[in-house]
C-alpha cells in the first residue's frame, strides 16, 4: 500500500517507507533465487549499497531504521524456517523510515547549525551544511516528537547498514563514506562530532556505534543463511555503503577523474585529495581510500529541464536536439542561459535567466539552436564552477598528451 514503495504523508513534507517492506524485499529476492538453482555456496563475500526510494527515476541515501530494545537477540537467532520479516516484524521502534525525500526537518537544520556556530562551521566539520533529508536532523525530529519510541532505540542504522546487518545478524557499523551523509560524522578525524550529537538527541553517540572504513571486513555471514539457503559459513560480510559512495567505487574513480550522472536531476561525483566544504555540495570520506575524500553535487533541473527545452526547441527529437547543438559554436557566440524550472539545489535558484556577449539580460529568447547551446554550455560550466568551489582543480589541456 505504497506509492511506487513510500508513504507521502498528509503534510506533503513526510516521507517514510515501511522498514518491514524492505525486509520482505529481500526475503523475496532470494527464494526467487534459490529457486532459479543459484549456488549460494560459492559466494565468497557479500556487499552492497544503501538505495531506496526508487521513485521517478531517483534513489540516494540518508534513509534510517530504528532498531527496538532486544532486537539483538532475535536478529541473532532468527529461525531459518521462517522468512526473515516474519521474525523481525517486531524489531523496529520506529516502523516506518524517513527516506532521502523527506523535507520535514527544517526547524532541525535551523537548530543544528546554530548550536555549532552556523551553516558553515557544520560544513567544515561534517561536510555539508544542515540538510532536511540527513539523519541527523531526522534523529532530532524523532526526539523532539516520540521521545517514547526513541527511548526505546537501541541503536539506529542507516539503510546501508541495515542491510548489512540483515546479513551479519548483527548490528552492522556505519561505514565512514555513508556516515558522511549524515550531518554528525567528522569527516576530518572519522569519529561523531560530540557537538552534533548533542544537538540532536541525548546518548546518541551509543545508538549509533562506531563507524568504520568503508572497505572493512565486518565478519562470517549469518548461520540464518547458511542453514536456509545454502551460503558457506565463510562467506565474509564487508561493510555496505551509501548508494554515491558505492559509485565513485564501482565506477573506479581515481584521483582527478570526475562523473557526471544525467538523470532525473544531475550528480557529479568526484575524488579528491584537499577539499574545501562549502555551503553548497557535499564532502564524503572516500570509500575507496579513507585517507583521501569525495565530493557530490546534486543539480535538481537535469533530464526533466533538457527534455523540455528539446520539447520547446527540437519538435520533441534528440535527433534535432543533436543537430541543433552541432551546428553552433562552442561559447555560442557569448549567448548564456540559466535554466532552472524548479528551484535549484546548487545554487539555491528559479526561473530562466539569459545573457548575451554584452552582459545584457535577454528577455525573450535565444533562436532555437541558441538556446539548446546555451541550456547544455550552462549545465556544464555550473559543475564546473561548483566543483572547483569544492576544491576540485581542472588541469588545462596537454596537447602533448
Amino acid at each position: 500500500r505504497t506509492q511506487g514503495g513510500i508513504y507521502i504523508h498528509s503534510d506533503r513534507l513526510t516521507v517514510t517507507s515501511p522498514v518491514l517492506m524492505w525486509v520482505k524485499a529481500l526475503d523475496m529476492i532470494l527464494e526467487k533465487m534459490k529457486s532459479s538453482g543459484f549456488n549460494f555456496c560459492q559466494v565468497r563475500a557479500l556487499s552492497g549499497a544503501g538505495q531506496l526510494g526508487l521513485y521517478r527515476k531517483k534513489k540516494s541515501q540518508h534513509g534510517s531504521v530504528y532498531w527496538k530494545k532486544g532486537s539483538i537477540e532475535i536478529l541473532k537467532n532468527a529461525s531459518s524456517e521462517l522468512p526473515l520479516h516474519q521474525s523481525l516484524k517486531a524489531c523496529f521502534s520506529v516502523s516506518n523510515s524517513p527516506i532521502w525525500m523527506d523535507s520535514s526537518t527544517a526547524p532541525q537544520c535551523r537548530a543544528l547549525e546554530k548550536a555549532v556556530g552556523g551553516a558553515q562551521c557544520l560544513a567544515s566539520i561534517t561536510g555539508s551544511r544542515a540538510y532536511e533529508r540527513f539523519t541527523g536532523n531526522q534523529i532530532a525530529k524523532i526526539y523532539s516528537q516520540n521521545p517514547e519510541a526513541y527511548m526505546q532505540t537501541e541503536r539506529i542504522s542507516l539503510v546501508s547498514s541495515f542491510a548489512a546487518s540483515l546479513f551479519l545478524g548483527a548490528y552492522a557499523p556505519i561505514d565512514y563514506s555513508d556516515g558522511s551523509g549524515m550531518n554528525l560524522l567528522q569527516i576530518w578525524d572519522k569519529v561523531w562530532s560530540l557537538s552534533c550529537l548533542d544537538a540532536c538527541a541525548p546518548g546518541l553517540e551509543e545508538k549509533l556505534g562506531c563507524p568504520v572504513p568503508s572497505h572493512s571486513v565486518l565478519g562470517p555471514i549469518s548461520p540464518y543463511y547458511s542453514q536456509r539457503y545454502g551460503f558457506s559459513p565463510d562467506c565474509k560480510i564487508v561493510a555496505f555503503t551509501g548508494d554515491n559512495p558505492a559509485s565513485l567505487a564501482g565506477m573506479r574513480l581515481q584521483e582527478g577523474d570526475i562523473a557526471i550522472s544525467l538523470g532525473t536531476s544531475d550528480t557529479l561525483f568526484l575524488w579528491i585529495q584537499e577539499p574545501t566544504p562549502a555551503l553548497e555540495g557535499h564532502i564524503l570520506c572516500n570509500p575507496v581510500d579513507s585517507q583521501t575524500y569525495m565530493a557530490l553535487l546534486c543539480f535538481k533541473n537535469g533530464s526533466l529541464m533538457r527534455e523540455r527545452i528539446r520539447d520547446d526547441c527540437a519538435s520533441g527529437s534528440w535527433d534535432e536536439f543533436s543537430k541543433a547543438l552541432s551546428s553552433t559554436v562552442a561559447g555560442n557566440n557569448g549567448n548564456l542561459g540559466f535554466y532552472f524550472d524548479v528551484m535549484e539545489i546548487t545554487p539555491a535558484a528559479v526561473g530562466i535567466h539569459r545573457f548575451n556577449r554584452d552582459n545584457q539580460k535577454v528577455v525573450s529568447g535565444f533562436p532555437k539552436e541558441v538556446e539548446i547551446r546555451a541550456l547544455i554550455e550552462g549545465q556544464f560550466m555550473a559543475k564546473r564552477i561548483h566543483a572547483e568551489k569544492l576544491g576540485y582543480k581542472v588541469s588545462k589541456y596537454d596537447k602533448k598528451s
